[in-house]
């Protein structure tokens, strides 16, 4: 388990057209580099956790993937891209409220994010609480489905078709 606040507390994305060195790389001077490089390009899959801040994930979380634009630039190796587009990635998520359409947002921005880097989003998991220790008092238990999403993470079935997707019409086999 990787805690951002100390890898990437210190540098917010600017506007890289200004802040880039001369040879495109990012110049904020923290250890954004060498998390993506050396610890989440070589990983299998990604975990997202969160609670929901303001209908949001939490800013550290929305800095780290802020700050990907500068990593998958046309100045940085395509080997990034390519470390990425073969991930499997999952969201656990809290929150204090229940209401059906509160991870409306949240949801559309992992859905378009894992579309765009050619990961397979496997799975969005809520939890309800306000203090520690009452997610675990969710009658959905999702400290269960996040247990057996980790056993399924790279097992569990995703689709995601397009109009040229050759497929054999059944889903399940």
């Amino acid at each position: 388990m990787i805690n951002l606040n100390e890898w990437v507390g210190g540098g917010f994305l600017r506007d890289c057209r200004v802040c880039r060195d001369d040879r495109g790389r990012c110049t904020i001077d923290d250890r954004y580099s060498t998390l993506i490089t050396d610890v989440v390009a070589p990983a299998d899959a990604i975990v997202f956790a969160s609670p929901l801040y303001f209908y949001a994930v939490a800013g550290v979380l929305k800095n780290f993937l802020d700050r990907l634009v500068c990593y998958l630039g046309a100045s940085h190796s395509t080997d990034l891209s390519e470390a990425l587009a073969r991930q499997r990635t999952a969201l656990l998520i809290t929150s204090e409220e229940s209401y059906p359409g509160l991870l409306t947002g949240v949801a559309a921005q992992f859905h378009e994010m894992s579309r765009y880097l050619g990961q397979d989003l496997v799975a969005i998991v809520h939890g309800v609480g306000n203090h520690r220790g009452e997610v675990a008092r969710d009658p959905d238990d999702p400290i269960e489905t996040a247990r057996r999403l980790g056993h399924e993470l790279f097992t569990r079935h995703t689709s995601d078709y397009t109009a040229a997707t050759v497929r054999s019409h059944h889903v399940w086999g």
